[in-house]
C-alpha cells in the first residue's frame, strides 16, 4: 500500500480524526493557560500577593513546555516502534486524565501547599501528553495523503491549537457570563476542565476507526524499524533537529504570547472587562484558524519554506509595535494586537503540519518531528509569556517587543538555513529526508 492508494473517503476520515483528536488535545492544554491568566493565581497561590501570583500561575503554564520534550521522546518510541495509532490513543487518554483531575483538585484554601503541587503534577502530565500527540496527529494525515496535497492534509491536526483556544476561551466566557464573578472564581473555572471527559470519548471512538499508516506498514513489513528512534535522530540528524526547532519557535513566541499572555494583560494593565478579554481572544483563535488553512494550503503551491519565510519578515515589524498599538486604547485595540499577532502566527504554524515531518526519515520521524516541535515550545513558548510579565514593570513594554522581534529573527535565520522539503518522499525507498537540510540558503 502506499500513499497514493488512499482513497478519498479514507483521506476524509483521517483529516477528521486529525482534527477531532488535535482539537481536544490542545483545548485540555490551553483552558489551562486560560485559567492561569484568570483565576489560578487567587486560587492556588493566594499568600504571594495579585503580581507574584500571577507570575507564579503563568510559570506553571510553563511548566509544560519543558515536560513536553520528553512526552515527545517517550511517545515518538512507541509510535515509532509499535505505529503511529495506538500511540495517539495513549496521548488522548494521559490528556484527558490530568484534565479532569485538575478539574477536581482542591485549591490552597482548602489543603495549603499540597494544591499547587497537585496542580504542577497534573501540568507535567498534560505536557507529556501533548508532546507525543502533534507528531502523531501530523504523520497520520501526512503519512496517508497523497504527496502533492500534503499540506492540505496537514493543516487538519493543525488546526487543533487554533479551534482548542476558542473552545477554551469560550466555555470559560460562558461560564462567566451564566454566573456571579464570586461562583466562578470560587467553582465555575472548573466546568470547562470536566467538560474535556465528553471530548475525549468523542476523540476516541473517531482516533479508534481509523488505519494505520502506509509509510509505518511498509517499515514493518520491511523490518526496518529503529531499535532506538531517539538515539538515531540525533546521531543522523541532528542538524534538522536544530534548526527544525529553532525555525518554529517565532510561531510559539507570538501565539502564546497572544493566547496568554495578552489575556493576563488585557484585564490587569489594560483594565478591559473578562467578557472584553475571552471575546477578543475567540476571535483572535478564529482568524488563527484562518490563516493557518490558507498557509497550508499555499505551502503546497508556493514551498513551505517560502511561506514561513514571509511570516518571519512580516513578524519582526509587527512585534516592535504590538504593545503601541495595545495601548492605543479600547477593546477594540486589543482584538486588534491579538487577532494581528496570532494571524502572523498562523501563517508560519500552516505549513508546519508537513514541513517538519518532512525532515525525518520514517524510522524515526515520529521522535524527531515531535521533538523538534516540542523544543521550539520550550524556547518559544514557555519563556515569553514568563518574561513578559516579570520584565515589564522594570524595562516597560519596548522590551518585550524587542524580544519577540528577535525570535522572528532566530526562526529567519533557521529557514535560511533549510532546503525546500515539499517534494521530499515520506517512504524509505529514498534518502532524500536525510538530505532535507542545508547550511546556506
Amino acid at each position: 500500500m502506499t500513499q497514493a492508494s488512499t482513497s478519498p473517503n479514507s483521506m476524509r476520515r483521517i483529516a477528521a480524526a486529525g482534527l477531532l483528536g488535535t482539537t481536544v488535545e490542545f483545548y485540555d492544554f490551553f483552558i489551562f493557560g486560560t485559567a492561569a491568566a484568570l483565576v489560578f493565581g487567587s486560587q492556588f497561590f493566594p499568600a504571594l500577593g495579585d503580581n507574584a501570583a500571577t507570575l507564579a500561575s503563568l510559570a506553571t503554564y510553563a511548566v509544560a513546555f519543558v515536560a513536553r520534550p520528553f512526552g515527545s521522546i517517550l511517545f515518538g518510541h512507541f509510535g515509532d516502534r509499535i505505529g503511529r495509532k495506538a500511540t495517539l490513543v495513549s496521548t488522548l487518554l494521559l490528556m484527558g486524565a490530568a484534565t479532569v483531575a485538575i478539574g477536581l483538585l482542591p485549591t490552597a484554601a482548602s489543603i495549603g501547599a499540597a494544591a499547587p503541587i497537585l496542580l504542577i503534577t497534573c501540568r507535567i502530565l498534560q505536557g507529556l501528553a501533548v508532546g507525543g500527540e502533534w507528531a502523531g496527529a501530523v504523520l497520520l494525515t501526512g503519512e496517508h495523503a497523497p504527496p502533492k496535497q500534503r499540506g492540505f492534509y496537514a493543516l487538519f491536526p493543525q488546526l487543533g491549537p487554533a479551534l482548542g483556544l476558542a473552545l477554551a476561551m469560550g466555555t470559560f466566557l460562558a461560564a462567566h457570563l451564566m454566573m456571579s464573578p464570586e461562583a466562578f472564581l470560587d467553582w465555575g473555572w472548573r466546568l470547562p476542565f470536566l467538560a474535556s471527559l465528553v471530548l475525549v470519548v468523542i476523540g476516541l471512538v473517531v482516533r479508534l476507526q481509523i488505519e494505520e499508516t502506509p509509510s509505518f506498514k511498509a517499515m514493518t513489513q520491511t523490518k526496518t524499524v529503529a531499535k532506538n528512534p531517539l538515539f538515531d535522530v540525533v546521531k543522523m540528524q541532528p542538524l534538522q533537529l536544530i534548526l527544525g526547532a529553532g525555525s518554529l519557535s517565532m510561531v510559539f513566541a507570538l501565539f502564546h504570547t497572544g493566547a496568554t499572555f495578552l489575556t493576563s494583560y488585557g484585564g490587569a494593565t489594560l483594565l478591559l472587562s473578562r467578557t472584553t478579554v475571552l471575546t477578543g481572544g475567540i476571535i483572535g483563535a478564529i482568524v488563527f484558524a484562518v490563516f493557518i488553512a490558507g498557509s497550508a494550503v499555499y505551502s503546497d503551491r508556493l514551498g513551505r519554506r517560502r511561506v514561513t519565510i514571509s511570516a518571519c519578515v512580516i513578524a519582526i515589524p509587527w512585534s516592535l509595535v504590538l504593545f503601541t498599538v495595545l495601548g492605543s486604547g479600547g477593546a477594540f485595540a486589543y482584538i486588534v494586537g491579538v487577532s494581528v499577532t496570532l494571524a502572523i502566527a498562523g501563517i508560519g504554524y500552516g505549513p508546519v503540519g508537513a514541513q517538519l515531518p518532512e525532515l525525518f526519515k520514517t524510522r524515526y520521524r515520529y521522535t524527531g518531528a515531535g521533538i523538534a516541535y516540542s523544543l521550539a515550545g520550550v524556547l518559544g513558548g514557555a519563556i515569553p509569556p514568563v518574561v513578559a510579565e516579570a520584565a515589564i514593570p522594570h524595562w516597560g513594554t519596548g522590551f518585550v517587543g524587542y524580544y519577540l522581534a528577535g525570535y522572528a529573527v532566530l526562526s529567519l535565520l533557521c529557514l535560511l538555513a533549510m532546503k525546500e522539503t515539499r517534494e521530499v518522499a515520506m517512504d524509505d525507498s529514498t534518502e532524500a529526508a536525510g538530505d532535507a537540510v542545508t547550511v546556506g540558503i
